[in-house]
């Protein structure tokens, strides 16, 4: 997916918003929030394989791959506000962009068999 303003815009507020708040809180709550939907990638994954039907197998999949996304937002805005370093930054982001490709294919091929 393209860049849009609207998502530039909303990374710009949360890198803004997160310099200007109390680093303790900020640190908690970012934790927090990266920790839940980073593991929950796998945790959809792993899910997947004890699905009900094809359809419940894709929705995970799916969800796997929203969770994927938000957690490379979320990496992305901890980098630029400075609150991870550019060497875990790298690393955290190609992992996490390999498993969106690999979960774009599967979702895709699950569909086509699907059909």
């Amino acid at each position: 997916m393209k860049n849009s303003i609207l998502i530039e815009k909303s990374k710009e507020f949360s890198i803004l918003l997160i310099k200007s708040l109390d680093n303790h809180q900020i640190s908690y709550a970012l934790s927090n929030q990266i920790l839940r939907s980073g593991t929950s990638i796998g945790a959809n994954i792993h899910e997947s394989h004890y699905a009900q039907s094809k359809l419940d197998f894709i929705s995970k999949l799916e969800i796997a791959l929203k969770e994927c996304y938000e957690t490379e937002y979320w990496l992305e805005v901890l980098n630029k506000s400075g609150k991870l370093s550019d060497f875990d930054y790298n690393k955290l982001i190609a992992l996490a962009q390999e498993m969106r490709r690999m979960l774009i294919k599967s979702c895709t091929t699950a569909k086509a068999d699907n059909k």
